[in-house]
């Protein structure tokens, strides 16, 4: 029987782990054991500051719900969401567009939608026009690849915070055409403060941060044979671009919404053309999420 001092109790966790058998689960526990440890002696956590830290963990799991992904959101605001997503661009075998949030609003089936249509039916703001094409690392169009949009509405509010639940409002599922081409209409987003009403919001108010981010269109986008991108576009105009709250703009992302935009299938409208390029899949390529569908996280 062995009296442990700060660092013999690190190494015994460790060996009391090291028969894991799944090879994968054993590194990342060590390693997380071994620098939260390293952390309660870095500040010399006290007992009830850990307990404070407990109870912070235990809110953040009871604002969770079928429609509310608190810890999607403090992964966001911590900057990990961002840090998972740089760390899997590095795992491209060719180049791509870069990768961007999924956020906590992400929702599975939304409509799908004819090419040209809005995926705004419930707002009455300013309307535009998004097109663009789906391309691989060559520049060619890629046939038939598949979009998720989604964003917020003209007072910067997703539709899980403005409609009952069941409704579904500026999100669609498109399909591009035989040359990858893709367009929409919307509303120009606004950007907006995340959800302070809850543990996360009062960490961020404690910090005294503006919990800002810069409006943006979201894009989910797969085709066979290609890594699955998680991105989102953000306008270049907003006051929060250069201090984004969740670390997911990156200077390859920013666009704008204007007139005279080349190409535009309606030029009435203000613009934005963007055109991604997404790399060949490979044969250990994961999910490009860091998220999912509140309600997939949420046991039944």
């Amino acid at each position: 029987m062995e009296d442990f001092d700060q660092f013999s109790v690190t190494e015994a966790v460790i060996a009391q782990m090291a028969n894991t058998p799944d090879a994968r689960l054993r590194e990342i526990m060590e390693s997380a054991v071994r620098h939260m440890h390293a952390f309660a002696r870095d500040v010399n956590l006290t007992p009830s500051e850990w307990l404070m830290g407990i109870k912070f963990m235990t809110d953040v799991g009871k604002a969770c719900t079928p429609f509310r992904q608190e810890f999607v959101l403090l992964s966001d605001v911590l900057g990990l969401s961002s840090l998972v997503n740089v760390l899997h661009d590095g795992t491209r075998m060719e180049s791509g567009t870069d990768t961007s949030l999924l956020g906590p609003f992400y929702r599975e089936g939304a409509p799908a939608m004819a090419l040209g249509d809005s995926i705004a039916r419930l707002t009455d703001g300013p309307r535009i026009m998004v097109f663009g094409q789906v391309r691989d690392a060559e520049g060619r169009g890629i046939p038939h690849a598949s979009l998720q949009v989604w964003q917020t509405d003209e007072h910067g509010e997703y539709d899980l915070q403005k409609h009952d639940p069941k409704t579904m409002d500026d999100r669609g599922c498109f399909t591009c055409d035989g040359e990858g081409r893709f367009h929409f209409r919307s509303v120009r987003p606004l950007g907006y403060t995340i959800p302070m009403d809850g543990p996360v919001g009062a960490l961020v108010t404690a910090q005294t941060r503006h919990g800002c981010r810069p409006a943006h269109i979201h894009f989910l986008i797969s085709a066979e044979g290609y890594r699955e991108l998680t991105t989102s576009v953000y306008l270049g105009d907003d006051q929060y671009i250069d201090t984004d709250t969740v670390f997911g703009v990156s200077k390859a992302l920013i666009v704008h919404a204007e007139m005279g935009v080349p190409g535009s299938p309606d030029p009435s409208l203000p613009s934005i053309r963007y055109d991604f390029s997404l790399a060949k899949a490979s044969a250990t390529d994961s999910m490009s999420r860091v998220g999912s569908d509140p309600s997939k996280l949420v046991a039944a």
